[in-house]
């Protein structure tokens, strides 16, 4: 067939290594069947959580040279030296808010004729995000919150997420776990709150309107949701409008301080840029009436929305201890740390189910796109096209320009 395109799925190579993939093995058959002028072709790899053996007796062949393909398929950033010249890349560049470390690789693509489409520039008509892993970060990011909580306190033990075969084996985890009475406080209302939520309600932990949450004592675990409209309101009118707010977020001022007198566990998965205020200071953490005790910082920005998150940690250590008189990093479950969960790759600890949701959102709404010969949202997600900045990306010219090093 003349008009075949071939793609591959590349082995993902930047440290620390990434389990992912963009389309698990029953996602390539399904392909195959229903666009017959398509073929795929994987990258043999030891750590993707999809097993060779498993793309194999799927019809999917192994293949370590993907020169043949066009389009290659990755989820993290490529190393400089693995990329191809002449190609077109699908992955997630960190490039567009010029992110020091990936410059490097930005001024590689160019040189090599590269075409590169950023995942977290795939748009809806409305302007939201189409791909991401937020609701397996909210999942994770949730469980690792409540574990953590449970080992400070003692009073209930969680298994880890990454020793689980799938999130249907962490939900049997959860049969049958008595939890004590807390209250969780959950910011943000997008993919990491639909995941965050998803695990309150497998644990039947019970949902409660923000004012009755500040005021009530209760004798079962509870939790309430905070979204951007009751957590910042504008200094000068008390209201709320969602545009103005990303427009001009240094007008608004953040009500969330009531929330920490009040609450044991806070799952923070609020958007945040540098002129939004932090949800508190690090001087309340001070205070004898702060309650906080673990905070799921899903998000995680360092010294972003919550002051006290020092850093990354990591899926094999997850937790940190901060003191509260010093704000310094310690060993975690201390009696004078609030103790933080910072993981920033959290969907890795549930590789299968996050690669399955991933690529099902990349089948239903950009593959069909991705097989045109003029897309508009592949257009606007394309940072670079065969070597050149196109007219969207030009703001990164001097980003690109600038050989000083990192």
């Amino acid at each position: 067939m003349e008009n075949t395109i071939h793609i591959g799925l590349i082995r993902e190579e930047k440290h620390p290594h990434d389990n992912r993939v963009a389309f698990t093995p029953k996602q390539c058959q399904w392909i195959m069947q229903h666009f017959p002028q398509v073929r795929l072709y994987v990258q043999p790899s030891p750590l993707r959580c999809y097993k060779d053996e498993e793309y194999e007796s799927a019809g999917i062949p192994l293949q370590e040279d993907l020169s043949n393909c066009a389009i290659l398929l990755g989820i993290k950033e490529v190393p400089v030296e693995k990329l191809v010249a002449g190609k077109t890349y699908l992955f997630f560049s960190h490039t567009k808010k010029k992110q020091p470390h990936n410059r490097h690789m930005l001024q590689t693509i160019l040189q090599k004729n590269i075409t590169l489409i950023d995942y977290e520039c795939l748009v809806h008509p409305d302007g939201q995000r189409i791909l991401g892993f937020g609701f397996f970060a909210g999942i994770v990011g949730a469980h690792n919150g409540l574990m953590a909580y449970g080992e400070k306190t003692k009073s209930f033990h969680f298994k880890r997420v990454h020793t689980c075969h799938d999130f249907q084996e962490l939900i049997s985890h959860y049969f049958g776990i008595k939890l004590p009475p807390m209250k969780i406080v959950l910011t943000g209302s997008g993919r990491v709150a639909a995941g965050a939520l998803e695990v309150m309600g497998l644990l039947g932990i019970k949902y409660l309107p923000p004012e009755e949450f500040l005021i009530n004592t209760y004798a079962y675990p509870v939790y309430t949701q905070l979204k951007a409209g009751e957590l910042y309101l504008r200094k000068n009118d008390k209201t709320y409008s969602r545009a103005d707010f990303h427009a001009h977020p240094e007008n608004y001022e953040c009500r969330f301080l009531p929330y920490v007198t009040a609450s044991d566990i806070l799952m923070n998965g609020i958007y945040w840029d540098h002129n939004i205020p932090p949800l508190f200071q690090a001087a309340d953490l001070k205070k004898d009436n702060f309650r906080i005790q673990v905070i799921a910082d899903i998000t995680d920005d360092t010294n972003g929305s919550i002051p006290c998150n020092l850093g990354d940690s990591t899926i094999e250590d997850p937790v940190y201890g901060v003191t509260r008189q010093t704000m310094e990093r310690t060993a975690p479950y201390l009696p004078d740390t609030i103790d933080m969960m910072c993981v920033s790759n959290l969907p890795n600890e549930l590789p299968r189910d996050a690669s399955q949701y991933f690529g099902d959102q990349l089948m239903k709404y950009v593959f069909e796109e991705l097989l045109k010969e003029h897309s508009e949202m592949i257009s606007n997600a394309t940072i670079a096209a065969a070597g050149a900045l196109t007219g969207k990306y030009a703001y990164l010219e001097d980003y690109v320009a600038d050989n000083s090093e990192i």
